[in-house]
């Protein structure tokens, strides 16, 4: 995810959290323990100097840019909701949400790091896509089985929530990925019976910090890889109009503000779905 205006302060709080000290909690009892992936000192300093720097209007033109200021500045946010907003939950029921009823809705800044899911390389290339002008920001809720869908809309330039509705796993667009993910990260035996029989593997060679490793993982070495995975929430975005559900997936996971970086690769053959790659 590109972030407009974010680099100069990512690197000066990267400089901070390698220098000082790191906390790593769960922050809220839906946030899963992910290693490495919170540290609350500098997560709630980005927050700060975000909601000090006016968003440029040029923020506007790319989903993702907008996106990270709406989370951490609550004057933005509340500017940027069509209030009243309607918010429709999981029975069916609609209520109209006022502007003093609303609260800081932080997303997936407070856990530290955000997970993203595609259907193949050209849905990936959305987020950088300037022309489009919808987007569904969805917290899955794995535990609850339910997904909370917020929508967004650029509205004479400018991106605009519009509504929040409430539905269950298995009406969303990725119901059967996200079955299966479900038991994945949470049935080792499972696990390991839902690794192809090769998975290509990229990573960072341990002896040229510069240059980047490839190899394979087997079924019985899978263990010695295997990274720690959101087992109780993750955040999806949906650039522009939901597509059905295809027989690919790429699940993305990255650090807000440190060097967290998983990308997983997984085919549906028959009725399975299996892991065929890992870049980290």
């Amino acid at each position: 995810m590109r972030k407009f205006l974010w680099p100069n302060l990512i690197c000066v709080l990267l400089t901070f959290s390698c220098t000082g000290k790191q906390t790593v909690t769960d922050i809220e009892d839906l946030t899963d323990s992910v290693a490495d992936s919170t540290d609350t000192v500098v997560v709630d300093t980005l927050e700060q100097l975000i909601t000090e720097t006016p968003m440029p209007r040029a923020a506007d033109a790319m989903f993702d840019d907008f996106v990270f200021n709406f989370v951490a500045n609550k004057r933005l946010q509340l500017e940027r909701i069509v209030f009243p907003l309607r918010v429709t939950n999981a029975d069916g029921q609609t209520a109209m949400t006022e502007k003093s009823q609303w609260k800081m809705e932080h997303f997936f800044m407070r856990q530290g790091y955000y997970t993203l899911l595609f259907g193949d390389d050209k849905q990936m290339a959305h987020m950088k896509d300037t022309a489009v002008s919808e987007a569904v920001v969805e917290k899955i809720m794995l535990r609850k089985n339910e997904v909370k869908d917020y929508y967004f809309q650029r509205i004479k330039g400018a991106w605009m929530m519009r509504e929040v509705r409430v539905t269950s796993i298995e009406s969303n667009p990725n119901a059967s990925f996200l079955a299966f993910y479900k038991r994945f990260v949470s049935d080792t035996t499972f696990q390991v019976k839902s690794i192809n029989e090769t998975v290509e593997f990229v990573g960072p060679d341990p002896d040229d910090d510069f240059n980047m490793m490839e190899g394979v993982i087997t079924p019985d070495t899978w263990e010695a890889f295997a990274p720690q995975l959101p087992e109780k929430m993750l955040y999806n975005i949906i650039y522009g109009k939901p597509v059905p559900e295809g027989n690919q997936k790429i699940f993305l996971m990255r650090g807000v503000a440190n060097g967290l970086e998983l990308e997983l690769r997984f085919k549906r053959i028959g009725n399975r779905w299996l892991l065929t790659k890992m870049t980290t």
